[in-house]
């Protein structure tokens, strides 16, 4: 049964890949090593050297932050698989919290929607928001364009690029056509379905029998990107009868969605702790415990989350898994910015 199981996530997971590879032919600048194939590219945003460079300067430039002090790359840090590792939460400017986990932009461009709770449809929504949040970047978007259309070197670049000044618009799209290069797909788990079997080791094989089998990890965690895009409750966060975050019922206003979060990806999850929207849990052996007794009881626990009976060396092999999903760090340096 064990072997049925793994041919089948093996299978679904080769299916899923080869669907995005057949719907978005690309370039082979475009092409992610392993089974994530081609990065989607939206029809209205096409991927141009001088676009991904401007969203390159516009992505680790402080000028947009109202006080000049944090850029993107502050909370999503390249030399940390593009987190913020170490912290439950990231400061913003004013050294103000937010109240979720910065999560990985690494392999963004697979994942639709955006944030934890979908607010975002699209990465170019994404790009944008942290800038104008208050507890982040805190520069509403008016003043943002205006002090961006006053560096000269930034209206000769935007006007190259999209013709005119910034807008809106342009800046969305040129932040989130920079941030789908930021991807890989060179992990072990990869390299082992590309056929070298030696890729993983018996224990994480082990754990990969139990992701798509007794522990069904898979049942959410499906797919190239190792996440179904949907929304679940797990209990983190609800406590004496309250939720400290309700979650998607922000974006929905469903009692049903309050508590849940989309489901994140397992891709490079080794690198990226702390965990959860919260940012609550300190390890994958922790985030596996939790899993393993049924998550924290509230009215809207998810109907799949129930205990799973796994061993101290099932959850060992399980955590091996993870780590095997781990691929190689994406560097990127600050460029110069425009003056």
């Amino acid at each position: 049964m064990s072997k049925c199981l793994l041919l089948l996530f093996i299978a679904a997971t080769m299916l899923c890949s080869a669907h995005l590879a057949a719907s978005a032919p690309a370039k082979p600048a475009e092409i992610v090593n392993g089974l994530l194939g081609p990065v989607p590219i939206p029809k209205d945003n096409p991927q141009t050297p001088a676009k991904i460079a401007l969203g390159r300067q516009l992505y680790f430039d402080k000028r947009l932050s109202s006080d000049k002090t944090i850029n993107c790359a502050s909370c999503h840090e390249p030399s940390h698989y593009w987190a913020d590792p170490g912290h439950a939460v990231s400061k913003g400017v004013a050294h103000k919290l937010g109240k979720r986990n910065s999560p990985t932009i690494l392999n963004a461009a697979y994942s639709v929607p955006q944030f934890w709770d979908g607010r975002a449809l699209h990465l170019e929504k994404q790009a944008v928001g942290p800038v104008s949040n208050p507890l982040e970047m805190d520069l509403p978007m008016p003043k943002l364009l205006a002090r961006l259309n006053a560096i000269p070197g930034y209206l000769k670049q935007f006007k190259a690029v999209f013709g005119g000044p910034a807008t809106a618009d342009n800046v969305a799209k040129a932040i989130a056509s920079f941030e789908r290069t930021i991807v890989n797909g060179n992990s072990a788990y990869d390299e082992y379905l590309r056929g070298n079997k030696k890729a993983l080791s018996a224990s994480a094989l082990r754990g990969m029998k139990l992701f798509a089998g007794k522990a069904d990890c898979i049942a959410c965690h499906s797919g190239p990107y190792f996440s179904d895009s949907k929304y679940h409750n797990l209990g983190i966060g609800y406590r004496n009868g309250k939720y400290s975050d309700v979650g998607r019922y922000d974006v929905t206003k469903k009692k049903s969605d309050m508590g849940a979060f989309k489901t994140p990806t397992l891709r490079n999850v080794a690198m990226t702790a702390p965990y959860m929207h919260d940012g609550s849990v300190k390890t994958l052996m922790d985030v596996v415990n939790i899993y393993n007794m049924g998550g924290i009881p509230n009215p809207n626990l998810d109907h799949d989350i129930k205990p799973l009976g796994l061993s101290e060396a099932e959850k060992a092999d399980l955590v091996a898994f993870l780590k095997s999903l781990t691929g190689k760090p994406v560097i990127v340096k600050p460029p110069a910015l425009p003056r």
